[in-house]
């Protein structure tokens, strides 16, 4: 994890590193679309180091492998594939079909 925060840490720093060092405008848009990659991968990173972090203060009081949605057991074999799962499968699997409902685009119909 201290490798991951050090490593954040220098993408931070390194922001300046990119500035007016291209001579053209496709070497450019080539450094801002590296710097976003990086970007997205530190933020990924970070999100879970959350969720490793929320997972080892469930094992310190107790609370790891139950279901915050129905306080059921969350099973071994969902736990062993995604130790950081906080939700039992039928949880997840409703969280997950509310979620793509909510972002699936709206049909529009012309007016008649």
């Amino acid at each position: 994890m201290d490798e991951l925060l050090t490593e954040a840490k220098k993408t931070g720093s390194g922001i300046t590193d990119f500035r007016d060092e291209s001579p053209n405008f496709t070497d450019e848009a080539s450094i801002e679309s590296d710097r976003n990659l990086v970007f997205r991968i530190r933020e990924r990173e970070s999100k879970l180091m959350r969720k490793i972090e929320h997972a080892l203060k469930k094992l310190e009081d107790g609370t790891f492998g139950i279901c915050e949605e129905c306080g059921e057991e969350i099973s071994e074999q969902r736990l062993r594939a995604r130790p950081i799962a906080t939700l039992c499968i039928s949880n997840r699997s409703r969280a997950g079909m509310l979620l793509s409902t909510l972002m699936s685009p709206t049909l529009v119909f012309p007016a008649t």
